[in-house]
């Protein structure tokens, strides 16, 4: 019998997707049901359905399991602390050559800006024999650990764009950051906390856009843990609430879910269920992990971390804890870099924050067997120039403008080669003249280091393959074992 054309207008979406026996409905909900205690066979499923952030093949073997990624957000001095540029010593306070700076353009200085010399001593440290500023000695102790590249560049020059550049491979909100894509291609090791974890001390221009999941499932997007107080938002019970407590009420709202998923199949009903049971874990699993009690002296005293402070140092130590505990990526935020003015002061305050926990890191990962198969990454958007930037109406004296031509970034751990400077800058710095690295190049590397083909791993949205290194990326092959 043909049903009545008025019938057909009352049929939900929802009605088919659960009539619809081997239709889209229980497709999507195969892709949903996870490992947090449903039953794809109790709804008619196929159980080889799969917990989206269980550990997945990769495109060929890799070397490193897992990332750190030391995010230095209002982009760093690179003349100051990496790039060594005698000339800039000799040409204090001259005007750059007009050729050198001829179609560029800047954010705030003049083309003519005057030079400004190195603010710091250099000195070479180690059997690599690595040019480093005073400023950070302690890096300087694991320099051998290090591969330098000091000639990155960047397409864009001002910051929210940069950091999402950066992060995304896009100058543009949308586009999943670089944790959403490595955990959707490879997935977690970890039962009990987010495979991609976002650890900030202090904002950043590009804001939540820079650990987003974009368009990919929201479950790859980055998970930002606080330092101080609960590190989820309410993760906590109330008081009066105790875990059996707890534990009895999330087993009745997840009876209830499931009978109501097996009367509609809405599979947004089965993401529902795996989330409050990943909240029922993190109850444990995230106070236990902030605790910093349990580390040694020793250990907290290398990193310069106090127990219950908000500090990059306490940051740096939580990201070995969170690799320890299985996370994928982990991205460690830190702001402030960004001296348009008295850039040796402000070097010399992020410095003293920052310079110690990394150098810590790498101790720490290196000496628990971590770092074999961590991979390490140091850096900023973009550079800073070789002028000064003054300018006595927004109060600006000694410091520098953006530079994305040439920076410096570092990478320590798996796969990578130790003691190792790859790439030059002009005699004043300014522009790449040997192994230029662009951000796409960093990007296709640090997934090719986790077993992954950049041009492989896509999803397709709008009618497009997208991937993180857009149409561009080639990888580096000088700082590859």
């Amino acid at each position: 019998m043909t049903p009545h054309l008025d019938d057909l207008r009352h049929i939900t979406r929802r009605h088919f997707y659960g009539q619809c026996g081997i239709g889209l409905g229980k497709i999507a909900l195969a892709s949903l049901l996870t490992g947090s205690g449903l039953s794809a066979r109790s709804y008619g499923v196929s159980e080889s359905s799969s917990n989206p952030l269980a550990p997945k093949p990769t495109h060929f073997a890799p070397k490193a399991k897992r990332i750190i990624y030391l995010f230095m957000a209002g982009a760093p001095s690179q003349l100051d602390l990496f790039d060594y540029k005698p000339a800039l010593e000799k040409h204090d306070g001259q005007p750059i050559p007009a050729e050198i700076v001829r179609g560029q353009r800047y954010a705030f200085i003049r083309r003519d800006a005057k030079l400004l010399a190195p603010r710091f001593k250099f000195s070479r440290h180690g059997q690599s024999g690595a040019e480093l500023s005073e400023i950070i000695p302690a890096l300087a102790e694991v320099v051998d650990e290090l591969s330098i590249l000091k000639a990155v560049h960047t397409d864009q020059f001002n910051h929210a764009p940069g950091q999402l550049f950066m992060n995304t491979g896009s100058s543009l909100p949308g586009r999943p950051s670089m944790g959403s894509w490595v955990s959707y291609g490879i997935g977690s090791e970890s039962q009990n906390l987010p495979a991609f974890v976002v650890l900030p001390s202090g904002g950043n221009s590009g804001g939540v856009a820079n650990w987003s999941s974009g368009f990919l499932p929201t479950t790859f997007a980055g998970v930002p843990l606080r330092s101080k107080g609960d590190p989820i938002l309410n993760v906590s019970s109330p008081p009066g609430i105790d875990q059996a407590l707890q534990r009895d009420t999330i087993d009745l709202v997840s009876q209830l879910n499931r009978q109501r998923l097996a009367d509609v199949r809405d599979p947004e009903i089965a993401t529902r269920i795996a989330a409050y049971e990943m909240a029922y874990r993190l109850q444990t699993s995230a106070p236990e992990l902030m605790n910093l009690a349990g580390e040694t002296k020793e250990t907290l005293d290398m990193y310069g971390a106090e127990p219950g402070k908000a500090s990059f140092a306490n940051n740096c130590l939580l990201a070995r804890r969170l690799v320890e505990r299985g996370v994928r990526f982990v991205n460690v935020f830190h702001e402030a870099w960004d001296h348009h003015s008295d850039v040796e002061g402000g070097l010399r305050t992020q410095c003293g924050l920052t310079d110690k926990p990394c150098a810590a890191l790498i101790k720490d990962l290196k000496q628990r067997g971590l770092l074999d198969d961590t991979l390490v990454v140091w850096g900023g958007e973009f550079g800073r120039t070789p002028m000064v930037e003054s300018n006595a109406a927004l109060g600006r004296k000694l410091g520098r403008d953006h530079h994305p031509q040439a920076f410096t970034m570092w990478l320590a751990g798996a796969g990578v080669k130790r003691g190792v400077t790859v790439g030059q800058t002009d005699e004043l710095g300014f522009h790449t003249v040997e192994d230029a690295v662009h951000v796409h190049d960093l990007q296709a590397t640090i997934l090719h280091l986790l077993g992954l083909d950049h041009k492989q791993l896509t999803y397709k949205f709008q009618g497009r393959d997208f991937r993180l290194t857009d149409v561009s990326g080639n990888l580096i092959e000088k700082i590859l074992v």
